[in-house]
């Protein structure tokens, strides 16, 4: 039996999982199809983009802000409540102005969040413990995946930045065997990556 689900997600996986359907918010306007003059080289091109995940299907949805969830009076997500924005620039800040009557609704037993990644936050735990960072700005650790503070390590997108998970397990599993080294003196954990 397949799943009776709906994502607002941009995932293979939730096609390959069975999903209904699938559906991309982005608050963004949709870029366009070649590269704008106020664009020019060697700025990263902001054009538009089909990746593999997008061609096994699904919909986007562009210039869309999610203003709640709705659930199904069990704790369960029933429904997204959206509205088209207009992306206007005031005093130098751009914001996103609601469309007047533009609400909708999307019905979904399912919501993923990826809202990107800009590096790990630094105030809170990473500053508190003094933990030394890279150029990048990302955490700085040693061949054993150890940060600048013992006993603390990291791995995934806290070292290397944004990535792929299949990045983020390599390096658990590496990190695992140096945590494993520092509390017993030597590991037989496998290590994928050194």
């Amino acid at each position: 039996m397949k799943p009776k689900f709906e994502t607002a997600f941009d995932s293979a996986t939730s096609h390959r999982q069975g999903a209904l359907a699938v559906r991309q918010l982005e608050l963004l306007p949709r870029p366009p199809d070649a590269r704008a003059s106020a664009n020019p080289w060697p700025l990263w091109p902001n054009i538009f983009r089909v990746s593999t995940a997008h061609e096994e299907g699904g919909d986007r949805l562009y210039a869309v802000a999610t203003q709640r969830f709705e659930d199904d009076r069990h704790g369960r997500v029933a429904a997204l409540h959206a509205n088209q924005v207009e992306m206007v620039s005031r005093d130098g800040r751009v914001e996103f102005k609601p469309v007047e009557g533009s609400d909708f609704v999307i019905k979904a037993d399912l919501v993923l969040l990826a809202m990107g990644f800009l590096g790990p936050e630094r105030n809170g735990m990473l500053d508190t413990l003094g933990v030394k960072m890279t150029d990048r700005g990302t955490v700085w650790r040693d061949e054993q995946w150890m940060t600048s503070v013992p006993g603390v390590f990291t791995a995934g997108d806290m070292q290397r930045g944004q990535s792929l998970i299949v990045w983020a397990i390599a390096e658990g599993r590496s990190a695992a065997r140096g945590v494993d080294t520092y509390l017993m003196g030597a590991s037989d954990l496998p290590a994928p990556l050194q």
